[in-house]
């Protein structure tokens, strides 16, 4: 077992043997934490879930290290889906400053790892593959994650509306985003009872704006809500996520 790896299953237990093609490797990279799991052809996992700690300084050079060490444990994949907490455009990063500022200058990831790896990766805003674990694929989804910053995914039956940054769209009457009031820095700053106010307005602006059917709450805060979002509202598990990495490939190709 590579020092810091967390998992109830050796290397070779992880990896060897060998699921249902098309195999994908599902790495989910957070602020925290790094997780990987594989996938069978029905999206079932056919392996452990590991972890291990997001480098203190996560640099691509550093971040890119421990990506190829977790792949080493999970060996026996065709392909690979990556979620990232970031703006992605094309496979490459635009945003994720939270994580280290040399992410947001459109860092070729999904090319340096097709290389590395010498597999084909798709990689995706870690919000946009929770949506793909969870959404039912009918009408209006909007997945909202509660973290660091606020991520959002919106999708139309069961496709991605890309591009969509709604942390950043000015929303409060102080000049404000939605990531300032709903991000950790928001919750840190408002307080929890002046946050989950925040919540609820934000819920019933997001309903009026994008007529959606169903709103996925998730992320490390959303364990934080102390009211009855209401109907057609689901608050997701903290392991919500990595699932959703053989829908990715479905929905992109």
């Amino acid at each position: 077992m590579v020092p810091g790896v967390s998992a109830n299953a050796s290397a070779s237990s992880a990896g060897s043997s060998r699921p249902a093609a098309p195999t994908t490797l599902v790495i989910e990279i957070g602020g925290s934490v790094l997780k990987a799991m594989l996938l069978d052809s029905a999206g079932r996992p056919a392996s452990e879930r590991l972890r291990v700690v997001t480098p203190a300084v996560p640099t691509p050079e550093a971040l890119l290290s421990e990506l190829d060490g977790l792949r080493r444990l999970l060996t026996n994949f065709d392909r690979a889906s990556v979620g990232f907490p970031g703006v992605v455009k094309c496979g490459a990063t635009f945003g994720a400053v939270h994580l280290h500022p040399l992410w947001a200058k459109g860092f070729p990831l999904q090319e340096e790892l097709e290389k590395r790896w010498k597999k084909p990766v798709r990689v995706s805003n870690d919000t946009e593959l929770a949506g793909y674990d969870v959404m039912r694929g009918r009408g209006v989804e909007l997945v909202l994650t509660l973290g660091d910053s606020l991520g959002s995914a919106l999708f139309t039956d069961g496709h991605l509306c890309p591009g969509l940054n709604l942390g950043r769209h000015p929303w409060h009457k102080r000049s404000m985003s939605y990531e300032d009031c709903l991000g950790h820095q928001g919750l840190d700053r408002f307080g929890q009872a002046r946050w989950n106010e925040f919540l609820a307005a934000a819920i019933q602006q997001t309903a009026a704006l994008f007529n959606w059917d169903r709103l996925y709450l998730g992320g490390g805060n959303a364990s934080k809500i102390v009211f009855t979002p209401g109907r057609n509202v689901s608050i997701l598990p903290s392991e919500t996520g990595l699932l959703g990495g053989v829908m990715l490939w479905r929905d992109q190709g």
